[in-house]
């Protein structure tokens, strides 16, 4: 009988391994390694990119995020995989596990984490919203922030442009289904062509004459919505040389796909040599243009559409355009 018992095992052999301090380790080890490879390799290749400040922006937002929420991921696979290996069923043993009946260490330290998490990305989020970084969405006519040398009057807008005094100012005008690009510091000629110089803080003033348009520079990271008689701002301060794409993102009409551009950004030197020749070419037009409808922050298409057809719209390649653009090619709308 005494043979058949068998007292408990006790000493190191029978203890009870620390399987919280080996998840920890497992996880920090991971954690730590995830975010270092994330951050060093992947980081810089996140779209949109670094072309302008905003863009950068919008990166730096999605790595820090990125950072956060990788940790929380590698936690949950870690004890996935070790709850998996450790405690998996073996043969032989079809006993129940001991009840639980809560633990409040574990409780208070879950609920402490989760809460200093959610409550730092709303902290974060928020102040990137308002700070530079978030300069890149349209913040309607009056920007809770403005970048230095900006929100100029209309006034200010178009007397002669200062370089690395002032905002650059680029009129987004956005129309059935063009894009066209007003510099009101440079003679208020308007162009189908958006070309910025490097290393410039840049204004856009975004309005459409006809229905809703969303303009979208996606490598500058500026994403703003072109409205009918409202001036919406955005800002970036190009970084470098580069191309970019230009697209409407609002859906507004037949030809809302094929209503995409591209822009680029030069050094200052082969800007102001195509600033000089866009001017010269359009001279004509531009007379007309400041007669007739001066630079505003947003315009009347029907005004337009009555003193502004012919000429201008044709030289800009804008066959039928101001608040209506209808190639011939295009079928007859309503």
């Amino acid at each position: 009988m005494a043979a058949e018992t068998q007292a408990p095992a006790t000493g190191a052999a029978g203890r009870e391994p620390n399987h919280g301090l080996r998840m920890a380790v497992i996880w920090l080890i991971l954690a730590v390694a995830a975010d270092l490879v994330y951050w060093f390799v992947l980081g810089p290749n996140v779209p949109p990119g670094h072309l302008g400040s905003a863009a950068q922006g919008q990166q730096f937002d999605i790595n820090v995020m990125s950072v956060m929420c990788i940790p929380v991921v590698l936690f949950v696979l870690v004890y996935f995989g070790y709850a998996l290996i450790t405690w998996r069923h073996r043969a032989g043993d079809d006993e129940d596990g001991p009840a639980l009946h809560g633990n409040a260490r574990v409780q208070v330290t879950w609920i402490t984490l989760t809460s200093v998490i959610v409550l730092g990305l709303f902290a974060f989020g928020t102040y990137e919203l308002i700070a530079p970084a978030g300069s890149g969405s349209g913040e309607g006519a009056a920007p809770i922030w403005n970048a230095p040398g900006a929100r100029l009057t209309v006034a200010q807008q178009t007397a002669p442009w200062v370089p690395g005094k002032q905002a650059l100012v680029v009129q987004v005008i956005g129309q059935q289904w063009k894009w066209t690009f007003r510099y009101p510091q440079l003679g208020g000629f308007e162009t189908p062509n958006l070309v910025l110089p490097a290393d410039e803080w840049i204004q856009f003033n975004v309005t459409s004459l006809d229905v809703i348009h969303s303009f979208w520079a996606y490598q500058l990271g500026v994403k703003a919505d072109a409205n009918p008689g409202v001036d919406n701002v955005a800002y970036t301060k190009t970084q470098r040389p580069g191309r970019f794409t230009v697209r409407c993102a609002e859906l507004c009409g037949l030809w809302h796909g094929a209503m995409f551009n591209y822009g680029k950004v030069v050094p200052m030197s082969q800007f102001q040599a195509w600033a000089s020749a866009t001017k010269a070419q359009f001279a004509s037009v531009t007379a007309i243009l400041n007669r007739c409808v001066p630079y505003a922050t947003t315009y009347d298409p029907t005004v337009i559409k009555q003193k502004c057809s012919g000429p201008v719209m044709v030289k800009l390649g804008l066959t039928s355009a101001g608040g209506g653009f209808y190639p011939p090619q295009d079928p007859s709308q309503p």
